[in-house]
């Protein structure tokens, strides 16, 4: 029995992997094998289990913990990664596991018990709250299971091993698909909410009449084989448009942004430590060709956050740039503030930023 837990911690070092969009099988698999429908007695709500969870302090569950859901996303568009959410009446939770194609074994609407103890209780996107410009900044994330992170950069990461998913995550029936609920400006979570104290957060929702904000957000790297974290190799496209009209963007998009200039005069480097150029000191033009490349920037498929405005509440719309949907143009009556949008999918905070995930690009409706 030793042998096989030193084989899994070792499989798991290797696997462990981070938070960020990456591409997405979404084509068809053959039928999935047929599978034993379990029916349990959950022991704690989501909002319940939430509530354990300190700041800071991931937590390896050691009692005998069954929450139950009914799963509220689908990978199939690829605007989810290696997890699927869970929710009932109290609030939702994301539920990683390391494999794609998650649609052919956990059916939008089905019923799926976790068995928690041995899993990683953590959340991904505290920061510690304080201000910027007089504007408040930081809060929670999101409370959600996984499996220990032997790097210890995350407080979870997958469930990687087919024995593991097995032993925590049983199906139940496949029922009606969840329905989202409608909610309003005053429901919307604060800065330091989570699942415990709102009943939204993690739930399939609809927001209604949201503005375009005239702003958006993406992270690019000047080589992500690097330090992520590092001002020199980071370019963060934000508190303007960039001229970036897509829900998100395919390396082919990217490239076509990246090479017309529009981003040439955005800074390299982290908030207060920009002092390593422009992206346009990255510009080269041959001389024979007149062809223009930006050789010391990673060409590669990036997610986009694009803001609009719930009243006066700032909501971050996130798509992954290996979506299916990632290059739709938004609607330009849309941009310029003409036309609003109301939109369904997952209630998610980062860093206590309200960000919203949605399933697939149908999911967002252009009021006329």
């Amino acid at each position: 029995m030793k042998n096989i837990y030193i084989v899994l911690t070792a499989a798991m070092m290797l696997l462990a992997s981070c938070k960020e969009f990456q591409p997405v099988f979404t084509g068809e698999y053959a039928d999935p094998a047929p599978y034993e429908v379990v029916t349990m007695e959950p022991t704690h709500t989501i909002a319940e289990l939430a509530a354990m969870y300190v700041i800071e302090k991931p937590w390896v569950i050691d009692e005998d913990i069954i929450i139950e859901g009914k799963v509220s996303t689908t990978d199939q568009p690829g605007n989810f990664y290696k997890s699927f959410y869970i929710q009932d009446e109290t609030g939702g939770m994301e539920i990683k596991i390391g494999k794609n194609g998650l649609y052919n074994d956990y059916k939008p609407g089905q019923t799926v018990y976790v068995k928690c103890q041995g899993m990683s209780l953590g959340m991904y996107g505290w920061k510690k709250p304080g201000t910027y410009n007089g504007e408040p900044t930081g809060g929670c994330g999101m409370v959600q299971l996984g499996y220990e992170d032997p790097t210890e950069e995350y407080e979870t990461s997958y469930l990687e091993i087919p024995l593991l998913i097995d032993k925590h995550v049983k199906r139940g029936v496949i029922g009606d698909e969840v329905q989202p609920v409608v909610i309003t400006e005053a429901d919307l979570p604060g800065r330091e909410d989570t699942q415990e104290d709102n009943p939204y957060v993690g739930r399939l929702v609809t927001l209604k009449g949201l503005k375009y904000a005239n702003e958006t957000f993406t992270l690019l790297y000047l080589d992500s084989n690097k330090d992520k974290k590092a001002s020199s190799n980071r370019i963060f496209l934000s508190d303007q448009t960039w001229g970036i009209t897509t829900w998100a963007m395919s390396e082919a998009k990217m490239k076509e942004y990246l090479y017309s200039g529009i981003w040439d005069n955005c800074k390299l480097g982290n908030s207060g430590d920009q002092n390593y150029g422009t992206v346009g000191d990255r510009r080269v033009v041959d001389e024979v060709t007149g062809e223009v490349s930006y050789p010391d920037i990673e060409k590669a498929a990036y997610s986009v956050s694009q803001y609009f405005k719930m009243g006066s509440t700032e909501i971050q719309i996130r798509s992954s740039g290996y979506s299916k949907f990632a290059d739709t143009e938004i609607d330009p009556a849309v941009l310029s503030g003409a036309k609003t949008i109301d939109v369904t999918g997952i209630l998610t905070l980062y860093q206590g930023s309200i960000q919203f995930v949605v399933n697939n690009i149908t999911d967002i409706i252009v009021n006329d």
